[in-house]
């Protein structure tokens, strides 16, 4: 079994496993020490993994949850908590950690979301923000090969520390950039106002070009997606319509759609016409999920679904978009059990779009 497919096996034993999981101990049995294990580290070998290592410069008996070891010194930190646990609420520990230790890189985990932080700005004091972060139940490729640069065969600590400063911003700018698209800040929308008006902005153009570059940007976003899904309806001339329950294959993105995903998608629809236009309801394929929008407006997702042959999933957003709950199907048709649950995607993606 390739590097891939554990991960994504367990991701899939965590969409299954997190409503039983109750305490911090539990998470760490369940979800990281499986991790650990993944990215090829032997969990029961002290001298490669060592638990509750001593991390203490104000001698307070604190102690890091793991530590990954190579050469008898520690490469990798790794605190833990509950796996409904804010991270954010934590980073301060895992930096004081990383003073009173020799390690470049730290790993902050509730077992479903994996944040990375390394020293980019000064040397052994922890960064502030991230330079990578990786969610267990909503995995793309991308974030698979990311995630494999830390498995024992392949880490290189001089490789991942090129590329963690264009990672780090890379980040902030997703964030930057959702947070203006959701609802354009000043600044942002003053650029538009400028270039549009000979240099110059006032306070009375920005209001009023707020909302103006709001649905302009929906509207591009959109017309990119529908761009993608009408190439993606091209069927390979190798694969006619319907073979092996594919009826459409993007060959550029490495994406299949299902029959099977494009019925769940019209029981969805019927489900929600009944609170908005049926138009309304859209969809877009992933690799990892098939996710189903407002207004072909992919980051206004209403639901995602994950329906492999052996696990079958539907994702809720929960908490505007701050976190996925994930409902575990038999058959796609147990989608209509859960039509309350659906009201709730729904009336997220709505605010969002407000």
């Amino acid at each position: 079994m390739d590097f891939k497919d554990v991960i994504l096996q367990l991701s899939d034993k965590i969409s299954k496993q997190i409503d039983g999981i109750s305490t911090e101990e539990a998470t760490k049995t369940a979800f990281i020490m499986p991790m650990i294990s993944a990215l090829g580290y032997d969990v029961f070998n002290p001298f490669e993994v060592m638990p509750e290592m001593d991390c203490d410069l104000a001698k307070r008996g604190e102690k890091i949850d793991y530590a990954i070891m190579k050469d008898g010194k520690p490469i990798i930190l790794i605190e833990c908590k509950h796996c409904k646990q804010n991270l954010t609420l934590h980073n301060t520990q895992l930096a004081r950690y990383y003073i009173a230790s020799n390690a470049r890189f730290g790993i902050l985990t509730n077992g479903i979301e994996y944040r990375f932080y390394t020293d980019i700005h000064k040397v052994n004091v922890m960064d502030e923000n991230p330079f990578m972060v990786i969610n267990m139940l909503g995995l793309s490729d991308t974030d698979i090969e990311q995630l494999k640069s830390f498995h024992k065969s392949y880490f290189d600590e001089k490789a991942i520390l090129s590329t963690a400063q264009e990672l780090q911003i890379t980040i902030q700018v997703k964030k930057l950039l959702e947070q203006n698209f959701k609802q354009p800040g000043d600044e942002f929308t003053r650029y538009f106002v400028r270039c549009l008006n000979d240099w110059k902005s006032n306070q009375k153009l920005i209001e009023q070009y707020k909302p103006i570059i709001k649905k302009t940007i929906a509207s591009v976003i959109g017309d990119m997606i529908s761009d993608r899904l009408s190439t993606a309806m091209k069927v390979e001339e190798s694969e006619p319509s319907g073979t092996d329950g594919n009826v459409a294959i993007d060959g550029t993105r490495g994406v299949v759609t299902t029959q099977e995903e494009i019925d769940a998608y019209h029981i969805v629809r019927d489900i929600l016409k009944q609170y908005t236009k049926e138009e309304r309801i859209q969809y877009r394929d992933f690799k990892s999920y098939f996710a189903i929008n407002l207004d072909g407006i992919f980051w206004h997702w209403i639901c995602r679904l994950s329906l492999k042959p052996y696990s079958k999933r539907m994702g809720i957003p929960i908490n505007g978009y701050g976190s996925c709950e994930w409902i575990k199907l038999d058959t796609i048709e147990d989608i209509r059990k859960h039509q309350d649950k659906l009201k709730i995607g729904l009336d997220v993606a709505l605010a969002a779009n407000e």
